[in-house]
């Protein structure tokens, strides 16, 4: 009996909602400060991303290859990367007080550190505060894509490997 694969769109998707509603949680209830609770998103996509990669094992019988697994582990992660870039463009929009947040806490940081004059600490700020989306952009779109890749070698790796050359959807990327 053939089972029906589910793609790794779809699989993205499903991932990238339940981010953004832990994102959107960790914001309204101000718990976004603190130190254990802003990796917790990261926790949920890599094990979102294993178990997309461990599922399509299943779905598909193991029947294909490393290479195959790892692509839509990577797939998977790269949907939810796009949809996460466009949530931090349309949140930093719709919610510009969380930019003055993120200054607030970077001066304090720096000053708690004290290694850096006030002329120096202001200048660092200002340098961030004008370049802050784009440093957000970026810092989704490579913290998520090397999270992705990580998680996908996990998945592919963990993954049963049971290739059968003479069936007819042998290594079907999905």
């Amino acid at each position: 009996m053939q089972q029906t694969v589910t793609t790794s769109t779809t699989k993205g998707i499903v991932l990238a909602l339940i981010l953004i509603i832990i994102a959107l949680a960790t914001y309204f209830l101000n718990m976004n400060q603190s130190s254990a609770l802003q990796y917790i998103s990261y926790v949920v996509f890599i094990a979102g991303i294993i178990w997309s990669v461990v599922s399509y094992g299943k779905q598909i019988d193991h029947n294909s290859t490393f290479g195959n697994y790892f692509a839509h582990g990577f797939k998977t992660a790269a949907t939810v990367t796009a949809i996460m870039i466009i949530y931090v463009i349309i949140f930093v929009t719709v919610f510009p007080d969380m930019k003055e947040k993120a200054m607030d806490a970077a001066r304090k940081s720096m000053e708690a550190k004290g290694n850096l004059s006030q002329e120096q600490i202001t200048q660092a700020l200002g340098f961030t505060q004008k370049f802050f989306t784009v440093f957000l952009i970026a810092g989704t779109l490579v913290g998520y894509l090397i999270f992705g890749a990580i998680a996908s070698l996990i998945g592919s790796g963990i993954t049963k490997k049971n290739p059968r050359p003479f069936e007819n959807d042998i290594n079907q990327i999905g």
